[in-house]
């Protein structure tokens, strides 16, 4: 069976389960239908086509970075920030120089953060898709870090394709 004809067979039980029963679905129909099956969250800026904005964002004399309360709070706040959602978080305190290591895991990809506190730097991956805002989250950060510089670079991922 194709796909089409697969989706085709796939609506018309949805439909009839609704108890909206339709006798036949029209080709623009299904190709709408197939269309919106395989959304792929891609997103489109200034006439580009990417999977996602993944940026890579350093922060040097920066504080709190050994503190696991206020890292998961800060990444948190990122999250809701931009606007994303949050499957999970797992972040590990390290001995003797309390950094920390951990991810956010989010629908829409990830936050990763590592800190070296006896360096005051951070290192993190900000990597978001579909209508999330990953800029937003380097207000957060700086608000929460006060890092004395802060380093930002972007790239689209899955661009070109």
């Amino acid at each position: 069976m194709t796909k089409l004809a697969a989706l085709s067979q796939e609506e018309m039980d949805l439909d009839s389960r609704s108890g909206t029963a339709q006798e036949s679905l029209t080709p623009a129909l299904l190709e709408s239908s197939l269309l919106n099956a395989r959304k792929d969250y891609f997103v489109e800026r200034d006439g580009v086509r990417f999977a996602g904005t993944h940026l890579i964002v350093d922060l040097w004399d920066a504080e709190g970075l050994n503190d696991l309360d206020h890292v998961e709070t800060t990444l948190k706040e990122c999250v809701a920030a931009a606007g994303a959602t949050l499957l999970h978080i797992h972040l590990h305190h390290f001995t003797p120089n309390g950094g920390v290591s951990g991810v956010a895991v989010l629908a829409e990809s990830h936050i990763s953060i590592h800190t070296w506190p006896e360096h005051g730097y951070a290192a993190l991956d900000v990597f978001m898709c579909g209508g999330a805002r990953p800029h937003e989250c380097i207000e957060v950060l700086r608000a929460s870090f006060r890092p004395g510089r802060t380093a930002v670079e972007e790239i689209l991922r899955g661009r070109g394709s």
